[in-house]
């Protein structure tokens, strides 16, 4: 095992950050002068090293061009009042990261180098992230299998990286979402719950289909009946019916256990509101907007944050939202905010200083 204080660190000679303005930042579009790469190989993590960013070299055959064992994160990075960075949340994405990892039959990425090379990375890359509201660095963990040869097996050989990338907002505007009746994201006994390449491709002719009817994201319904919800593209979601949040419950893992619906979950309870995590279908949703019991709709991501709903399709039913008078999304998210900028008492301890 490497030890993460043996973390080789060559810097680059230009900062291409001087020639970079922070303030609207497209979200993805822009990354850091650095990147972390540790390299598996004979059953253990070998080298670990933080270098300039730069393209990877990899043979045609490489394996997950192929058989697709590709796995990532999502993770934010901030800049509170006192200008100091933290991270939020980072260990449950860890653990969320290993169980992809072991979904599709990957090797588990050490918490020195998970953790402390995720650290060391943005204490370096500290400028780069934007003290302006709305804004943080983007921090995108991801695994590779790189074996260089042909056969449906799990590959031997693996790499570990670690990209950063400043950016604005994921939605700018409420979103308007459709819910999808035809193409499956996920099964139960099937890797819905994992964060794994494969998911995310499968999912985009279903996105590109609910565009041309001009909506931008789809809302997920399971393999068999395509009537029970699960999630919005990349976000949990949450419906406000009666005064309740409810939440499409875990335990098929055909969703994500995403850290920002966790994060949800636990300030709405603390508001005093009531949470429900359960089965939700589209009949009961539509029923309760029909008797007037459906305040809102808003999704919940590490990208997105928490994105209000204006609106919902379902064949030729339509739910529309005045995003202006919703008041349980906009609420948690004043919460969530006051956190992160040293407002509000971390009570759970979610930041995790640089």
């Amino acid at each position: 095992m490497i030890d993460a204080l043996e973390i080789q660190v060559t810097r680059t000679a230009k900062s291409k950050l001087q020639d970079l303005n922070l303030e609207g930042i497209p979200f993805g579009k822009y990354f850091t002068d650095h990147m972390l790469v540790a390299e598996y190989a004979d059953g253990e993590w070998k080298t670990v090293e933080i270098k300039p960013y730069q393209p990877l070299e990899l043979d045609p055959s490489t394996s997950v061009l192929h058989y697709g064992q590709a796995i990532f994160e999502g993770i934010k990075a901030y800049k509170g009042d006192d200008g100091a960075p933290f991270i939020f949340r980072p260990y449950d994405n860890f653990k969320r990261f290993n169980k992809s990892a072991a979904r599709m039959n990957m090797p588990e990425v050490p918490e020195e180098i998970f953790i402390e090379g995720m650290r060391q990375l943005i204490e370096l890359e500290a400028d780069w992230i934007p003290a302006i509201k709305e804004h943080s660095m983007y921090i995108r963990p991801f695994m590779i299998s790189t074996d260089p040869m042909l056969g449906v097996r799990p590959a031997e050989t693996y790499k570990f990286i670690i990209i950063l990338s400043p950016g604005g907002p994921y939605y700018a505007q409420p979103m308007k979402i459709a819910v999808e009746e035809k193409f499956t994201r996920a099964a139960p006994g099937g890797v819905g719950f994992s964060k794994n390449a494969g998911n995310y491709g499968g999912s985009m002719i279903a996105a590109t289909e609910a565009k041309k009817q001009g909506y931008d994201q789809v809302l997920w319904t399971d393999a068999f009946e395509h009537k029970w919800l699960q999630e919005v593209g990349m976000m949990n979601v949450f419906f406000v019916i009666d005064g309740v949040a409810v939440t499409p419950s875990l335990e098929e893992g055909t969703i994500l256990e995403g850290v920002t619906r966790a994060t949800v979950v636990t300030l709405l309870k603390e508001a005093g509101h009531k949470v429900e995590e359960r089965r939700i279908s589209i009949d009961e949703l539509i029923e309760a907007h029909k008797a007037g019991k459906v305040s809102e709709i808003f999704g919940t991501g590490t990208a997105a944050v928490i994105a209000p709903i204006r609106e919902l399709k379902y064949k030729d039913y339509v739910m529309s939202f005045d995003v202006d008078a919703m008041k349980v999304a906009p609420e948690v998210k004043a919460t969530l905010t006051a956190i992160r900028e040293g407002k509000q008492e971390d009570k759970h301890n979610w930041l995790f200083k640089i």
